[in-house]
């Protein structure tokens, strides 16, 4: 590729709502252009980087035994109300109708149609399994698009599902497509963690998250140094940070603490340690009766020690809440314990209000916490004695230096990026649908299914907001989008430099390497300041001074510093050699 013959079309300024470096960055760079809140036109620059991601995408999965089809984009509503997620999905499903007044979706995720497309094909044990997959453009309504590509509304999803006859079938399928992810991750050149997580909105037991670190990722993942465990935070086991309970010592007392809502400002008015202080986080559930009618919504108390964070996946799983739950409104919180939040506690709390209590403030004794009394805090307060046992469970967030749940060590803490998850569905979804096959009896049986899916552009945002610098991107070989640029200075004025660039390129070109040469005839600080912003790995500069020495220049994006004189008829060889493939 020439230059002068591609669209390259860089700013020096990004748009003052970018708010990441990889939304910030891609615009910069010409890769992407707002058309609306959440949705890019990919310009050249940027579909040459989606493009590659997307082959080593599809050469693993044909690899390792998918098949490529591809699923409507506009789905009919009678899928998605049979599946049930028609309701559950929420807001940002977003549904249409077609001129005869038909409800259709713009599919988020293709979970109901590959089901029916299932439940219509296969029908004999013989044709099982099966895994296919799609790289195909899907659409979620995000109440606030943000972060570029990485939360956008509109963006490029490989979703694939297996199918299998039996649970064991299905889990080695599974098994096929986790490793099959490791394979495209490695090969993008990206550092990533494979941890265990949630299921999420999708359903199923069996999930891993595909995380490409970065310290800007809205993920936080818990990891121990000393053995293969990783796992999301809202997945991580919390074990009690008090191996057992200490007999009280102090004699319970309401206290004066005007003013002080936060258990940290309480602690300090009182001359103790937060980690004396519990804290409490109101949840409700809504209920209706038979009719549908509404009930007044379940209210759970949730106890915590006061420096610890509350994992609201954790407790959705609890008894009560698992159908749904909500932050109580002030409202609520008055109804339910006659004072304003700042100030609660489970000190005489009404019997309608379920407690749990974390596993560790569970074994905490002489504790603080709110007397449910405005300005007021209650000291000395012990399980028991003062107040019943509460239900206990694993109910925070982990920190780090916690005991690893794989008992090999502690755990450290690190920020990632999702930008792939395989989860085993079992038959959440052909259950619903009513998939079934016959087996070698002749008997229907429900098919086994496994779901597994990578953010193709969300994969772009990611990789840049793992490798960039204040000059712009840093690629990796494998999805830049060229590997190499030969930077001509004065190529319209000087023939020596010209057909040295042209050799150069021809013989590059040839040898399959992804070049680009930069033929606009630009001085050279306008050049190096493209070429570092687009992010290019590698950089061979050709001028008239070098040439009579018989070199030219090379430099790597990663260390412009360390720039490297290259005998002329070996530079060709260097770069064949220094270009990774993925």
């Amino acid at each position: 590729m020439r230059a002068r013959s591609f669209f390259i079309s860089t700013l020096k300024e990004a748009p003052s709502d970018a708010d990441v470096a990889s939304q910030q960055l891609m615009i910069r760079a010409g890769m992407i252009k707002k058309l609306a809140a959440g949705v890019y036109t990919y310009m050249p620059m940027g579909l040459r980087t989606i493009r590659k991601i997307e082959t080593i995408i599809r050469e693993e999965m044909n690899g390792a035994g998918a098949i490529e089809l591809l699923l409507p984009m506009v789905q009919p509503a009678e899928l998605w109300q049979e599946s049930g997620r028609w309701e559950k999905y929420g807001d940002e499903l977003m549904r249409i109708k077609d001129r005869h007044d038909r409800d259709f979706v713009i599919q988020p995720t293709s979970e109901e149609v590959i089901t029916d497309f299932a439940r219509s094909e296969i029908k004999s044990w013989r044709q099982l399994p099966v895994n296919l997959y799609q790289i195909q453009t899907k659409f979620r309504d995000e109440r606030r698009p943000r972060f570029g590509v990485m939360r956008g509304r509109e963006f490029t999803m490989k979703d694939g599902y297996s199918f299998d006859r039996d649970q064991e079938g299905a889990l080695k399928s599974y098994d096929t497509m986790y490793n099959a992810y490791q394979r495209v991750f490695s090969r993008l050149g990206l550092t990533f963690r494979a941890v265990a997580a949630d299921t999420g909105s999708i359903g199923g037991d069996r999930s891993h998250e595909f995380q490409v670190i970065a310290d800007t990722g809205e993920d936080l993942i818990a990891y121990c140094p000393d053995s293969e465990f990783a796992a999301n935070i809202e997945l991580a086991e919390a074990f009690s940070l008090i191996e057992k309970r200490a007999e009280a010592t102090e004699a319970m007392q309401k206290v004066p603490t005007p003013g002080k809502e936060k258990c940290e400002d309480v602690v300090e008015l009182l001359g103790r340690e937060l980690t004396q202080s519990m804290k409490s986080v109101v949840l409700a559930a809504d209920r209706v009766d038979e009719k549908g009618n509404a009930l007044p919504a379940q209210i759970v108390m949730i106890l915590l020690r006061a420096d610890h964070e509350l994992n609201e996946v954790k407790a959705g799983k609890l008894p009560e809440l698992k159908e749904g739950f909500r932050f109580a409104t002030d409202k609520e919180i008055v109804e339910a314990f006659g004072c304003k939040p700042g100030y609660l506690g489970p000190v005489g709390v009404k019997e309608d209000v379920v407690i749990y209590a974390d596993l560790t403030a569970a074994n905490m004794s002489d504790f603080i916490c709110g007397a449910n009394e405005e300005d007021f805090h209650i000291t000395g307060v012990n399980w028991g004695r003062d107040l019943p046992e509460a239900k206990v469970a694993d109910l925070r967030n982990v920190v780090e230096g916690d005991r690893s749940p794989c008992g090999k060590g502690t755990l450290k803490l690190q920020r990632g990026i999702e930008v792939g998850h395989v989860f085993y569905l079992g038959t959440k979804y052909s259950e619903a649908l009513n998939a079934t096959f016959l087996d070698e009896t002749g008997k229907p049986q429900v098919l086994e299914m496994g779901c597994y899916g990578i953010g193709v552009t969300r994969l772009v945002g990611a990789a840049i907001e793992q490798g960039h610098d204040d000059k712009g991107i840093i690629w990796p070989d494998s999805i830049a989008p060229f590997t190499t640029v030969i930077c001509p200075m004065g190529y319209a004025k000087s023939e020596a430099v010209r057909a040295e660039a042209d050799r150069i390129y021809n013989e590059l070109k040839a040898a399959g390497v992804d070049v680009i040469l930069d033929d606009r005839d630009m001085r050279p600080g306008v050049m190096f300041a493209d070429w570092e912003l687009i992010g290019v790995p590698h950089r061979v500069v050709i001028g008239d001074r070098g040439l009579k020495t018989g070199e030219v220049e090379y430099a790597h994006r990663k260390d412009l510093a360390n720039k490297q004189m290259i005998k002329t008829d070996e530079i060709v060889e260097f770069i064949k050699n220094s270009v990774k493939v993925a």
